[in-house]
């Protein structure tokens, strides 16, 4: 597969492809696009930023360009279900820049606005509803949107989906879905398309309820991260992490750099720490504000904003090329979270660079992280914040308690070290 055009997608969406200065299909465009074109159920494992959106967004837009019809008052055609507000946004986007020469129409619902123009515009009609299971659930309950007619639905970032406590109102939603339609010729199955960046045995087991007999896609091995970024690791105690963040930005090289935090607190003292000292940096998580949160991702994607700080739940929207560095000021503490955020540099076919501060407390969250990836994080001992105690423990931290005790084993390190940017020889 050379170009879209071979992939049999209407002309219109190649028109608006075309528009978009796209020619060649990424590896999970090339192989979902065909079976979801024939109707077929699918399972696709990838990673962010691999262009997972446009791979359900254009066939969906095709199957419903075959037979358009007026937008149903509180009844969509096609459903596409995600965690986070911004991510439902630009899923919504998506669905209006490869539909804008066809007759489709498509909305978003989240929380954290107001809910009245949103029953509003279910109330006009659409064929295609984005939405965030709370908002869509609140919705349901007051009766403004009906699931019986959906014919195509999608969930996307499975796994954070579930990570996020989701899992109940996924059921709820799913339970309201036509599994199977009645016709004139017989019975015509709903379609599903289940989209993971990781496939724990939580996403699996959702999956074998939602799925039928589903073409499996993997454009990378699951757990696995994005092979162009470069991993780093800093051993550095917990109350010096702020002035080694400081110093490292001190290097122009780190041109556009996204922050992780555990917390939403954390993610505040971060922003506020980077502008005391110059640096423009906003924060980006849960209790912010819709349009606050808003202000901050365009201030990052136009450039205004060298630093965005963000929360794993927050930045699962965050859809923004040329992201030079992510760096984890804290660990997470689930493994899977860490793939999600460095694959949030290294997008669209670029390199990026990945940083992460580990202090003692958190080596334990480094153990699973590596085994996770299935590989070592390279270390860095070369700078002023350098702690032995962490380099030195393998494992042995206090872990959170939420989690599952895991095996106490040791390991040898046979780390190099390198000097990482924003370090001065």
């Amino acid at each position: 597969m050379n170009d879209f055009a071979g992939l049999e997608l209407a002309q219109p969406i190649l028109r608006a492809i075309a528009d978009e200065g796209y020619t060649t299909p990424t590896p999970i465009q090339e192989k979902s696009i065909p079976p979801l074109l024939e109707g077929r159920d699918l399972l696709g494992v990838a990673q962010t930023g691999t262009g997972k959106t446009a791979a359900f967004a254009m066939p969906l837009l095709h199957r419903l360009a075959e037979d358009p019809g007026k937008p149903r008052y509180q009844q969509p055609r096609a459903l596409i279900l995600a965690p986070t507000r911004e991510l439902a946004g630009q899923i919504d986007d998506s669905f209006k820049t490869y539909g804008r020469h066809l007759r489709i129409r498509s909305m978003v619902v989240f929380g954290g606005i107001s809910i009245r123009p949103q029953i509003q515009a279910l109330a006009r009609g659409t064929h295609v509803l984005v939405a965030t299971p709370g908002r869509l659930i609140d919705l349901m309950k007051q009766g403004h949107v009906r699931l019986d007619r959906v014919e195509f639905f999608i969930l996307d970032e499975a796994d954070r989906m579930l990570d996020m406590g989701f899992i109940r109102d996924v059921k709820k939603i799913s339970a309201a879905l036509p599994h199977r339609q009645s016709t004139g010729t017989g019975q015509i199955r709903l379609q599903t398309g289940l989209f993971s960046a990781t496939m724990p045995q939580s996403v699996q087991a959702l999956a074998d309820g939602l799925l039928h007999d589903p073409v499996r896609v993997a454009v990378t091995p699951t757990a696995t991260t994005v092979e162009k970024v470069e991993q780093r690791v800093l051993f550095v105690p917990k109350d010096k992490k702020r002035a080694l963040l400081s110093k490292m930005l001190d290097d122009e090289e780190i041109k556009r750099v996204l922050i992780f935090t555990r917390t939403k607190h954390g993610a505040d003292r971060v922003a506020r720490h980077l502008l005391d000292n110059g640096i423009q940096s906003d924060a980006i998580h849960g209790n912010k504000a819709q349009n606050a949160r808003q202000r901050a991702l365009e201030g990052f994607r136009s450039g205004r904003i060298r630093a965005l700080v963000a929360t794993d739940i927050a930045a699962r929207g965050i859809d923004v090329d040329g992201v030079t560095h992510v760096i984890n000021f804290e660990l997470p503490n689930e493994p899977e979270s860490y793939v999600h955020r460095i694959g949030r540099t290294a997008r669209a076919g670029t390199s990026g660079i990945a940083i992460s501060f580990c202090d003692p407390d958190e080596r334990a969250y480094l153990r699973d992280i590596e085994k996770t990836i299935r590989q070592r994080v390279p270390v860095i001992v070369d700078h002023p914040y350098h702690t032995a105690e962490a380099a030195n423990d393998f494992g042995s931290a206090k872990q959170d308690p939420k989690r599952k005790k895991r095996s106490g084993q040791r390991r040898r390190n046979h780390r190099g070290s390198k000097r990482p940017a924003g370090m001065a020889a």
